[in-house]
């Protein structure tokens, strides 16, 4: 009887694989950036990077794109609403109410 050999070693991946897992777990990548010129700071870049699916993004309570009027009709819309709303409370507050509306001139002969 011939057995299988045993493989050990690292099992290879393909990109597809790899992706999946990034996605599914998220990866965080962060750095700084920073220049000077003679011991002043001039410049400061801080970069933080968020790779995961949107499934995992919002487990980790990010959801940005979902609020960001640029990126979602639907938070354009809200945004717009909310905006008429406020226009509407602002002319209300500077204009009075208006006035019940006279008698007409038909109704005004009528009574003379």
């Amino acid at each position: 009887m011939r057995m299988a050999p045993v493989q050990s070693g690292p099992t290879t991946s393909n990109l597809a694989d790899i992706l999946e897992r990034v996605l599914d777990k998220g990866i965080v990548i962060a750095g700084d950036i920073k220049i000077d010129l003679l011991d002043i700071e001039l410049l400061t870049i801080r970069l933080r990077l968020f790779v995961a699916s949107v499934d995992t993004a919002k487990k980790a309570g990010i959801d940005w794109w979902e609020t960001d009027p640029a990126l979602s009709s639907r938070a354009a819309h809200n945004a717009l609403a909310d905006e008429n709303q406020r226009l509407r409370e602002r002319i209300e507050a500077l204009e009075p109410a208006p006035e019940p509306k006279s008698r007409t001139a038909a109704e005004k002969r009528r009574r003379t």
